[in-house]
């Protein structure tokens, strides 16, 4: 199913999917957060919550020390786009920037249930998108900072190059085996597919989509229903279904997922549909077109 939102998101924090509704039980929350220059929001919640920023500059203040790669080591707390103080009392000061979705990878905060949170725009808008979800497990709050983002480029090599695209995986079981969720992005190159050949699992996903230049389009299967999609429109994905997409010529995709644990269940890596899985293998003969000869 996919949600339409034509519109701008509004001032504030806008609930985009709801994790238990009519239209799909999601198990997690995604919302976006939207604030103007010299603006703050301020926040706890009883779930876990992942804040990735989308655009802009802002200020983040954090009622606990936040945990990141390379704490304690002199160099590793500032660079170009974020800075990070401990404060006294035990709270953590974090500033972070970003000028491009496709360009840049992502600055992540992740945070535990019960942590209290201060944000405040710095640039003429700054944009985060949050996922939440239920959690008690007391993990330390985490800053994913974007060298330390895995980068993959899926699919080079192979289908004559039509379904390579960027893969940004911040967390996942792996890496973060307290959380409940997987949290990435991947840029879908124009005119080529994505989650491609292709796959499906039983954990619910939500993507989020974002088209550079905006009035761009793409298309998706969900199972067997066909929908296109639009500049922040959300797809909902339940019920192990194929999931594969493209974006029209022209036009860069890029797109936010995040993945829901189930209980005794843990995402850990897609099934991909055998009778698609051959265009990805070594050696695979696939047709190309031949002009004729005059």
């Amino acid at each position: 199913m996919v949600l339409r939102h034509s519109d701008d998101y509004v001032e504030g924090y806008e609930l985009l999917v709801l994790r238990k509704s009519e239209r799909a039980d999601m198990l997690m929350d995604f919302a976006s957060l939207s604030l103007k220059k010299g603006e703050s929001w301020h926040s706890s919640s009883k779930d876990e919550r992942a804040f990735l920023l989308a655009e802009g500059s802002a200020e983040i203040i954090v009622g606990k020390k936040v945990d990141w790669i390379g704490l304690g080591i002199e160099g590793f707390a500032k660079n170009d786009s974020v800075t990070i103080d401990l404060l006294p009392g035990g709270e953590t000061k974090i500033r972070a920037s970003r000028t491009s979705l496709l360009d840049e990878n992502p600055t992540v905060l992740h945070l535990p249930k019960e942590t209290k949170i201060v944000i405040k725009a710095l640039s003429e808008r700054a944009l985060f998108y949050v996922s939440s979800t239920d959690n008690d497990m007391d993990f330390s709050p985490r800053l994913y900072l974007p060298y330390e983002c895995r980068v993959e480029y899926r699919n080079e090599g192979t289908m004559q190059g039509t379904a390579t695209r960027i893969v940004r995986t911040v967390f996942d079981k792996q890496t973060a085996p307290w959380s409940n969720l997987v949290l990435g992005e991947d840029v879908n190159l124009p005119g080529r597919w994505s989650s491609y050949p292709p796959h499906h699992h039983p954990q619910p996903e939500i993507y989020h989509y974002r088209f550079f230049p905006a009035q761009g389009y793409g298309m998706t299967a969900l199972g067997t229903e066909a929908y296109q999609l639009h500049n922040r429109d959300t797809l909902l994905i339940t019920g192990n279904k194929d999931h594969p997409q493209v974006a029209a010529p022209g036009y860069a995709m890029w797109y936010l997922w995040v993945i829901r644990h189930l209980d005794g269940n843990p995402y850990i890596s897609p099934e991909f549909t055998p009778e698609h899985m051959w265009v990805d293998q070594p050696g695979a003969q696939i047709w190309e077109m031949k002009k004729p000869s005059h």
